[in-house]
């Protein structure tokens, strides 16, 4: 086992987690009220001291990007990923999805807030960047060679169209279909334009 911890110290840390962990709870259960979640509202919400909340957080951004950490990916994809793009894309879109799943109810309040006029900031939109077309941009890197860049950027805006909270909530809500079937038709509907754009690309 190696050295053993001092017994104060797994104490201290155990609760520093809590404390974090009742923030991150905090800001999520904000998000899905449809409200902005600040440092100081998921202090309150969680019954934390707001100067507390700070030391975890120092500001709105910070606690947002916590309780959803995809917004600072990049990529989905790891070094491990395929080289082959229909391959790439599903590993992709199978997290994507997934994640979607996991926060639709954040989602589904921020998808709120981006229609009401007059639109909220852009802090407020924190869900909303658009960092899943830099998601799908990247698994079809491979296809730039063969499509050029303006096409693979229309191609990566073409999936997104038809993945993400905006055609999962008419594929749920309107046409009655489960979250597990939803989600595979997104992802059949995207298979389909990659296979599309190739042929078109010859």
């Amino acid at each position: 086992m190696g050295m053993s911890i001092p017994y104060e110290l797994t104490g201290r840390t155990r609760q520093k987690a809590r404390t974090r962990a009742a923030l991150i709870a905090a800001a999520r259960e904000l998000l899905s009220d449809g409200m902005t979640p600040t440092v100081e509202g998921a202090a309150d919400r969680a019954g934390i001291s707001r100067t507390t909340a700070y030391r975890y957080f120092p500001d709105r951004r910070a606690l947002v990007v916590a309780s959803y950490p995809q917004i600072g990916a990049q990529s989905l994809l790891d070094d491990e990923a395929p080289v082959e793009p229909v391959a790439r894309l599903e590993l992709v879109l199978e997290r994507f999805t997934a994640q979607m799943l996991e926060h639709e109810p954040e989602l589904r309040a921020t998808l709120r807030l981006s229609l009401e006029t007059p639109r909220p900031d852009a802090a407020a939109l924190a869900l909303r960047q658009g960092r899943a077309i830099g998601w799908i941009e990247d698994a079809l890197a491979p296809l730039r060679d063969r499509l050029g860049d303006e096409r693979t950027h229309r191609l990566a805006l073409a999936i997104r169209a038809t993945v993400g909270i905006e055609p999962l909530v008419w594929l749920t809500d309107v046409a009655g279909l489960s979250r597990d079937e939803a989600s595979e038709l997104m992802r059949s509907s995207a298979r389909t334009l990659v296979r599309a754009a190739l042929a078109d690309a010859g």
